[in-house]
């Protein structure tokens, strides 16, 4: 959504403490009744024909934008397309929380870059289950529509990117196993009959992962993009959704892929979408908010406004989230660059999804009706939320500090995050029913806390600095919780560094001096470099570590744990893993660069593979050394890998493929299960992130470092013993993609590894015979990519 659009609606919310109101059509009565959108014995697209074929021309282009003005003649209400929900329900034009009481909160979990460090697709699901839950009851009483506008899953391509912290992460294939248990929660299942728990929407299709980057803004950007890197990398979370998950509605993103707008985009909208992925009339486009507008005003693709929306909405952009449509549909009717079946269309397939959500039924006969407020935060909620900042917790570094020892009674906790509550919630919160802080956090698990500030987030005073050095000092041990907030990273608006902001690192150098055992969290979505506190280089010269005159203590940061936006449980799940109630297990699902990666690629590049003028991108391309790799996640104890049987040595394409199940993708076809056994060698029960790698030499190259071609995690291994998983390789998953997108099993020699540095298990193998063509990528002859 437009940053203005937005701060001036949320002005309005708060100002007047209302919101939009909904009500249902009423089936039982006239003028709605004895219409065919009624008949519950017709399928969707009929019924949603039924009461469609009546709009007058006017009607159909006055509800083809996002706030619909219903037609009051016809018994249909208005209704508001535009509900939010990436983490829980949350603040938006179509969702009204109440002052207090009933409906004043909803469940705030952890943002996705957390959630996604789980690697749990079980618990991704479960939390799904709850927001859609909390979702139905808001809308049942009015306070939320049926369909919302998440999740993003565009894949965290750049560091500096300003929406990264709403994404699961930058591996393509965690994501697309990521969002396919999202959908599964979110909707009440796969394609679910007879009824939609709720209406998701995947977004932002495609290749949007750019704010405002050195003038380059997302409204009038063009991404240049191989058709290797759009089937290969940018693409598959999309398929996933569409293809897989069967999400009813996709939102068009502001940029333009190739010279074409993506709302504007047929090659996207249609030949993907719709023909290759099976996106049928049951389901709709949206267009980001104003997006449609910026074909012509900001793209500047068409002559005319009039243009801009037919171009639109016969590529297949359904909806208009904006007034492009309903100002400028009726010059486009009159020029004949529409015709009203194209507008028949559109709204048609926007109303079947309603039909298909129970808006038109009564409640009597609808479980997800029943719902209410009761059902809001309940405290298996809670838990759920409280449970999901555990797993998505990460340990970055570690020598021994963690967990306290139980003489640590006194603790200073110092720094911008230090009494965080609404900043551990990130973009796209709703009003949680509570948030613990790191301070309230730490008071609650018994400790002594002094708290200071120290200083902000990107503030260069030092003047709070003594107060900070003084509080150390009197403390057991010092916690600096910082990071980065909403205020660096941003819808709108995107990092020029990815080093920490501000005098942060000064302030921990100072407190590393005072010689204390120090505890760095570090917040935010996107990662900053940790180079210095990984390697103990932080101190000046200013702060020299002296104990007495025959002693030198050296300075050093003991441990570092990430927690992103780990949501309204995010200082109770800090501190019990600080203190060593439960243990970390959570991976970064996003590469750690060196701050210099800034300086050695622009964000306008799209490309993924290393070159002269690219180090390459995310963990699959980067020939530097990161500071922290994808996957890294450190233990409270140590694990052992072994194989349940040891895996064949090679494997004949030809008959992978001809073993491959008819009548579903081939992608989707399994390559082989891999069991493996995982034994806790230590003493301290510990979850364990089973991540997946294969790399080789086989194909075109440049040849990817590695790829995540399966993950699970086993939860509460206890010391001494052993818990068994097994892991399924799909073809799609081990097949690399030609230069036009299509995608091969190639022939040559392949290695699989478990785990990251250090690597637990290998084994090699070979895949032998010609190589197999599994995908045919459709070749788009308008497109300017190169």
């Amino acid at each position: 959504m437009p940053p203005l659009r937005y701060l001036l609606w949320l002005a309005s919310y708060f100002g007047a403490g209302l919101g939009f109101v909904y009500t249902f059509p009423d089936c039982a009565s006239e003028p709605l009744k004895s219409n065919a959108v009624c008949d519950t014995t017709q399928d969707p697209a009929t019924r949603a024909k039924a009461i469609i074929s009546l709009f007058t021309d006017d009607e159909l282009i006055a509800n083809t934008v996002n706030l619909s003005p219903g037609v009051s003649r016809l018994g249909l209400p208005s209704y508001q397309w535009w509900s939010e929900a990436l983490h829980g329900v949350a603040f938006s034009p179509g969702v009204t929380f109440a002052s207090s009481g009933n409906f004043s909160s909803a469940t705030s979990f952890p943002q996705p870059i957390t959630l996604g460090s789980a690697f749990d697709d079980p618990l991704i699901k479960a939390v799904a289950d709850v927001i859609s839950t909390e979702a139905r009851a808001f809308n049942n009483f009015g306070r939320a529509g049926l369909d919302f506008f998440t999740p993003n899953i565009n894949p965290f391509r750049d560091p500096r990117w300003g929406r990264g912290q709403e994404t699961p992460g930058e591996d393509p294939f965690h994501i697309s196993q990521y969002v396919l248990n999202l959908i599964d929660g979110l909707q009440g299942g796969v394609d679910p009959k007879p009824y939609f728990k709720i209406v998701a929407d995947c977004k932002h299709y495609a290749a949007y992962d750019l704010e405002n980057w050195e003038g380059n803004n997302r409204v009038s950007f063009d991404a240049l993009v191989s058709l290797q890197d759009l089937s290969e990398y940018y693409l598959p979370s999309f398929q996933s959704c569409v293809r897989d998950a069967k999400v009813a509605s996709v939102m068009c993103s502001y940029n333009s892929v190739n010279g074409i707008p993506s709302c504007a985009n047929s090659y996207l909208l249609q030949t993907i979408l719709r023909d290759l992925w099976g996106f049928d009339d049951d389901r709709w486009v949206t267009s980001d908010c104003d997006a449609v507008d910026n074909i012509f005003s900001t793209h500047h693709f068409t002559s005319t406004f009039a243009e801009a929306v037919a171009v639109a909405l016969k590529a297949g952009t359904d909806l208009d989230c904006g007034n492009a449509y309903a100002d400028n549909l009726p010059d486009a009717l009159n020029q004949s660059l529409i015709t009203r079946a194209d507008l028949e269309k559109a709204l048609v397939r926007q109303y079947t999804s309603l039909v298909r959500v129970g808006y038109f039924d009564s409640p009597d006969v609808q479980p997800y009706r029943q719902l209410d407020w009761s059902d809001v935060n309940v405290p298996s909620a809670q838990q759920l939320a409280h449970q999901a900042a555990v797993e998505g917790i990460v340990l970055l570094k570690n020598d021994g500090t963690l967990p306290f020892e139980s003489s640590v009674k006194n603790l200073a906790i110092i720094g911008p995050f230090a009494n965080a509550t609404g900043q551990m919630q990130g973009n796209y919160q709703g009003m949680a029913p509570f948030l613990v802080s790191p301070f309230q956090g730490a008071v609650d698990a018994g400790f002594e806390v002094t708290s200071v500030l120290g200083t902000t987030i990107s503030g260069t005073s030092t003047a709070g600095f003594s107060a900070a050095i003084a509080a150390a000092q009197s403390a057991d041990a010092v916690i600096f919780a910082g990071g980065i907030d909403d205020s660096v990273e941003r819808e709108g608006g995107d990092r020029t560094s990815i080093a920490w902001p501000g005098v942060q690192l000064d302030l921990i150098a100072a407190l590393e001096a005072v010689g204390e055992p120090l505890v760095v969290l570090q917040f935010g979505g996107g990662q900053v470099d940790d180079t210095a506190l990984k390697n103990n280089q932080t101190v000046r010269i200013l702060y020299l570590c002296i104990i007495d005159t025959m002693f030198i203590y050296i300075c050093k940061v003991n441990a570092i744990l990430w927690a992103g936006y780990p949501g309204q449980s995010g200082g109770t799940a800090i501190f019990e893993i600080l203190t060593g109630k439960v243990s970390p297990a959570g991976r970064l699902s996003t590469t750690q660069y060196p701050a210099a990666y800034t300086d050695q690629v622009p964000m306008t590049d799209m490309s993924l593979r290393p070159s002269s003028t690219n180090p390459g991108r995310t963990y699959k391309w980067y020939q530097g050394v990161p500071v922290f790799e994808f996957g890294h996640g450190l233990h409270y104890t140590t694990f052992d890998v072994q194989w349940q049987s040891t895996p064949p040595t090679q494997y004949d394409i030809a008959s992978l493929v001809a073993d491959a199940p008819s009548g579903s993708p081939l992608d989707l076809a399994l390559f082989d299960t891999f069991d493996i056994t995982v034994h806790n060698t230590g003493q301290a029960t510990s979850d364990y992130v089973a991540l997946l790698f294969v790399n080789g030499t086989a194909g075109p190259a440049p040849h990817p470092n590695k790829e995540l071609v399966a993950y699970t995690r086993l939860h509460q291994i206890a010391g001494g013993s052993a818990s068994s998983a097994s892991l399924p390789v799909t073809l799609g998953s081990i097949a690399r993609a030609d230069s036009q997108g299509n995608m091969w099993i190639f022939n040559g020699s392949y290695q699989l590894n478990v785990d990251t540095g250090p690597v637990l298990l290998t084994h090699q193998f070979e895949l032998v015979g010609q190589a197999a063509q599994i995908v045919r990528w459709p070749q788009n002859a308008t497109s300017s990519a190169h």
